[in-house]
């Protein structure tokens, strides 16, 4: 089962309030997206700090019902 974009956002911001958050289906099938994510609060964090962050709001559904997400995270 795909999950849709807006379900991604939501997780996302609910995990980290100061997101500003951008996704992309990149295969067009639900299960393959891209997302952007800006916040504040990244900054003075390490890139590998910022995805692990994001992969915790997504509460474990990488690699299940969320297939592949493609991810850039930076501070505004």
């Amino acid at each position: 089962m795909a999950m849709a974009a807006e379900d991604i956002v939501a997780l996302i911001r609910s995990g980290i309030p100061d997101a500003e958050v951008e996704i992309t289906d990149l295969a067009g099938d639900g299960d393959h997206y891209a997302a952007r994510v800006v916040a504040e609060s990244f900054r003075g964090v390490s890139r590998v700090r910022q995805h692990q962050q994001v992969y915790e709001a997504l509460g474990g559904r990488m690699g299940g019902v969320l297939h592949a997400l493609q991810l850039t995270t930076s501070a505004p």
